[in-house]
């Protein structure tokens, strides 16, 4: 009886392990990008250098993955500074107001048949305004790295989203373009 109770126990934690399985982001191998048009012949691109991304998933697939990812607004880099000051500024950003971006998945589906295509969805949040919005996920794979001996897994993630639904900038679309084209690529190191 008392190695049924001991082999039981071991079962349910080895489960419960699992199931709380949690990777972080590699900052040195992950990057949130975007892409706006500038009237209406020229794409400006961007990106977000400070950001943490957590997934928590209790499936080798990652198909009943969680992704929370947390944004400091103001490390937002266009490489021209007037810009960036610019879309740090009430005119966009807002970022002595609205210092973060968050997103938080509520859903993650695989639509095309294919293993490692997802369509996921959550809540944005971005100058104060929360929207669900649903992107493309791609899960590129897993394996231990050789040098660190860590695992690792990698997505990326595409989609576009609509600046003018959570009040960002002017607007006059063609001056910019209100829709905003996002590309995030990762690395995440299971913890």
């Amino acid at each position: 009886m008392k190695k049924l109770l001991f082999v039981s126990v071991i079962v349910v934690s080895a489960t419960f392990s699992f199931a709380q399985t949690i990777w972080k982001d590699d900052p040195w191998h992950s990057k949130l990008t975007f892409t706006v048009t500038h009237q209406g012949f020229s794409s400006v691109f961007g990106s977000f250098r400070k950001f943490d991304a957590t997934i928590n998933a209790s499936k080798s697939d990652f198909s009943d993955a969680v992704f929370i990812l947390s944004v400091d607004v103001a490390s937002v880099n266009t490489e021209v500074k007037m810009r960036d000051d610019d879309l740090r500024s009430s005119n966009f950003f807002d970022v002595a107001k609205y210092p973060t971006m968050t997103f938080k998945s509520t859903a993650i589906t695989n639509t095309t048949g294919m293993k490692d295509r997802f369509k996921i969805s959550g809540d944005l949040t971005i100058h104060g305004v929360t929207k669900v919005v649903t992107m493309d996920l791609w899960y590129r794979g897993t394996h231990e790295d050789g040098m660190s001996k860590k695992t690792k897994a990698g997505f990326q993630l595409t989609g576009i989203i609509n600046r003018s639904d959570f009040n960002v900038g002017p607007a006059d679309p063609f001056d910019i373009s209100t829709e905003v084209m996002i590309r995030a690529d990762g690395e995440f190191i299971r913890q």
